[in-house]
């Protein structure tokens, strides 16, 4: 009788220790980490705002401008004048290119 109530004793008690064991991660665990994984993840690079086309277009018409009216320009310089407005034209031009590059390649 003793031997049957140790044996049904160590036959009820056995899963309970193999749940307890060490290394074998219960499911609540896995799914710990996998929450913890997502959380722990960057954003994707590639997150595109709406472009807008009309500024776009805008500021490409200026750019194609100011630089069209810099040879003329330049062309002065050599002769020893300096157009007052060059150098904003020339800050101008590396501002919108500026602009048009990151909005293309958001």
């Amino acid at each position: 009788m003793i031997r049957l109530a140790v044996c049904l004793g160590i036959l009820f008690s056995a899963p309970a220790m193999l749940a307890q064991r060490p290394g074998a991660p219960s499911l609540n665990q896995a799914e710990q980490a996998e929450a913890k994984s997502q959380k722990d993840m960057p954003p994707p690079l590639s997150q595109r705002g709406p472009i807008d086309v009309v500024k776009l277009q805008r500021d490409a018409e200026e750019l194609a401008s100011l630089a069209q009216s810099v040879p003329p320009e330049i062309d002065q310089t050599s002769k020893g004048l300096l157009p007052k407005d060059l150098t904003e034209k020339l800050k101008r031009i590396e501002k919108l290119a500026k602009q048009l590059r990151s909005q293309i390649s958001q």
